[in-house]
């Protein structure tokens, strides 16, 4: 039923399209798989970890970098300038040069 390379836990594309819900049930309880193309590495099947979000998933995969501290440690916005104009007009104005 299962073609195994040597190693537990490895499976060949074509075994593991002909019965992907067994393998499906395997790692949905657990366990996680290599997957082999002509002796090849091409993939590891796993579980999705528990509690995770995007962001946690960027984090492990080395995509994105955590907050080095919390938001709130900012502190409150700066007080306007009186003598320079708000940035929303700043910025209004430079997109009507764009146009």
């Amino acid at each position: 039923m299962c073609y195994m390379k040597g190693e537990k836990g490895t499976v060949g594309v074509r075994e593991l399209r002909q019965n992907l819900s067994v393998y499906l049930r395997r790692v949905a309880k657990g366990e996680t798989l290599l997957v082999t193309e002509r002796g090849m590495r091409v993939a590891v099947l796993g579980p999705l970890p528990e509690h995770s979000t995007a962001l946690d998933r960027l984090i492990a995969s080395g995509r994105a970098t955590p907050a080095a501290r919390d938001l709130g440690d900012i502190g409150p916005p700066l007080p306007a300038d009186p003598h320079r104009p708000p940035l929303t007009d700043v910025l209004e104005e430079q997109r009507q040069e764009r146009l």
